[in-house]
């Protein structure tokens, strides 16, 4: 059942994807067309007003290409999408970078872990599990006292203003939690993280960046899961790395340039 799961939910994203690819090109056939053919004056009207010179039709981007990972595009509206899902990452590791080049490797990366999550299926995240997350985020993102995100219609506004709907939150927190939980299951034998790495990480990490946006950090026991997760991603960053070496050079990865060229 998880192997189906995955596969349609791959072959969704290659549709949509690929889809979007082409109706680029059938944008741009269409624009090289219209320049392309001159208009040819009707002998009958030449006694009338001529028609004035055809003006230089100017495309409307709609997205762009800026990966091939195997058989997956990466879009430049995945790497905008990224970029606002950081809101709802309270705990993030800021060493990791945020900006576009940073943000396009981790949609590489995640690629190439998703498609080795689908060939080697562990245990399934469940929509409860995806829920408990994102009600403890709500407890946990400083932006949410303003809105009040304790409160329902609070949470929907936060996640409505973050440009997402309710639905494209939990499947792509989910697709997350699918991601780390394959690398935990990799990775993780002979690690352990113990709790007092865990109250350092809190006192000396997370309480700082609180106190700089002068919000009260929550309880060290409500995010312990949390910082646990964090820690485990910065110790396996070395096998990872190496990992996702050799998957790119199994397979198949090619960035574009702005221009529209390979790299």
């Amino acid at each position: 059942m998880r192997q189906l799961r995955w596969s349609a939910r791959i072959e969704q994203r290659h549709c949509r994807r690929w889809a979007m690819v082409l109706a680029l090109l059938c944008v741009g056939m269409a624009s090289w067309a219209q320049t392309s053919n001159p208009v040819v004056a009707d002998p009958a009207t030449q006694g009338s007003k001529a028609p004035a010179p055809q003006e230089a039709v100017s495309g409307v981007e709609l997205d762009r290409v800026i990966a091939v990972v195997n058989d997956d595009v990466i879009l430049e509206s995945d790497v905008d999408q990224e970029r606002r899902l950081i809101a709802f990452q309270p705990f993030r590791d800021a060493s990791r970078g945020f900006g576009r080049e940073q943000i396009i490797e981790r949609l590489i990366n995640r690629a190439l872990i998703l498609r080795q999550a689908q060939l080697q299926p562990e245990g399934e995240v469940t929509d409860k599990q995806v829920e408990e997350q994102l009600t403890a985020l709500r407890k946990a993102i400083p932006a949410c006292k303003e809105y009040h995100c304790e409160t329902d219609a609070g949470w929907s506004r936060f996640v409505t203003d973050q440009g997402f709907t309710m639905p494209e939150l939990k499947k792509l927190w989910r697709e997350r939690m699918e991601v780390l939980r394959f690398i935990e299951l990799r990775f993780r034998s002979g690690i352990q993280i113990t709790n007092d790495e865990i109250r350092e990480y809190y006192e000396k990490t997370l309480l700082p960046q609180y106190a700089k946006q002068g919000s009260v950090a929550p309880k060290m026991e409500t995010i312990a899961d949390r910082i646990q997760e964090i820690l485990l991603q910065q110790r396996v960053s070395n096998l990872l790395g190496d990992w996702l070496k050799s998957l790119r050079a199994q397979g198949t990865v090619r960035t574009i340039q702005q221009d529209g060229a390979p790299q």
